[in-house]
């Protein structure tokens, strides 16, 4: 949680525009509003552990909504505030945020463009696009340009930070709903094959992990349904991706249904 205290005017008096504002934080950091779109935090240095984060949409709203949301969190600290693609890069630049929560359709620049530039001149930043579109062109769009999560706008809440962490920690994060889609897709539309080591072989207790998965459960999810805890999940997970060779779930049902190992009737 990042707590800030006023320290200068935000308006001039004189002319009436809008001055830089500075704000302390905790952690001896400090937050400048730079205009009325976007806003920059400038740290020499976060605590260890600490999620830099950049938010990126041309709604204030929705950042506001945002920054509601990740306040509460001890481990997220929000860097700035951009409204379009090309504030997006520019902000990228400055700040070298660990996540970017990006939008798709905003002026300028949309964050299909933006994330493709990003993740050009900054691969290790992971973006995290938050939006209203789920039809296969988005879909396909934003993860070739690099994403590494695509949320729906609709499931505002407690899943926001927990996505953040996760593609923080280098994982792919896809809403179900999308995740779903890009499943059968790859049935229906397979790349090339993978030849699976046949010392790889997923047992069957891997193979109801991966059908579950497949279904859209979360891991807690998935422990629930199988009596297990969530720590052998997630052995499962890695045995499972160190076995295909992938490293993400999506991944995973993605190879095991153009092996044959998973049909679409399983993922329905």
């Amino acid at each position: 949680m990042v707590h800030a205290v006023p320290q200068a005017p935000a308006v001039n008096q004189s002319t009436g525009q809008k001055i830089r504002v500075c704000l302390t934080f905790r952690w001896g950091v400090k937050y400048h509003s730079m205009n009325a779109k976007s806003e920059i935090l400038e740290t020499e240095k976060s605590p260890a552990g600490i999620i830099r984060l950049l938010l990126v949409d041309d709604h204030p709203l929705i950042r506001k909504a945002l920054r509601d949301i990740l306040s509460r969190e001890e481990d997220i600290a929000i860097l700035g505030e951009g409204g379009d693609g090309q504030e997006a890069i520019d902000l990228a630049q400055k700040l070298s945020p660990d996540v970017i929560i990006m939008d798709v359709s905003m002026p300028r620049m949309d964050g299909i463009e933006a994330t493709r530039r990003i993740k050009a001149i900054m691969p290790r930043i992971n973006i995290l696009i938050l939006t209203i579109y789920d039809d296969e062109q988005h879909v396909r769009a934003i993860l070739e340009a690099g994403a590494s999560g695509y949320l729906l706008k609709s499931i505002f809440g407690e899943e926001v930070p927990r996505s953040i962490r996760s593609v923080a920690a280098g994982n792919m994060v896809l809403s179900p709903v999308i995740g779903k889609q890009l499943i059968k897709q790859a049935a229906i539309h397979p790349v090339r094959s993978v030849k699976l080591d046949p010392r790889g072989k997923l047992s069957p207790r891997e193979m109801e992990v991966l059908k579950l998965t497949a279904m859209g459960l979360s891991n807690k999810e998935i422990a629930t349904q199988l009596g297990l805890n969530l720590r052998t999940v997630k052995g499962h997970f890695t045995d499972i991706f160190s076995k295909l060779g992938v490293d993400s779930r999506t991944g995973a049902v993605m190879t095991c249904l153009r092996e044959g190992l998973l049909s679409l009737d399983e993922v329905r």
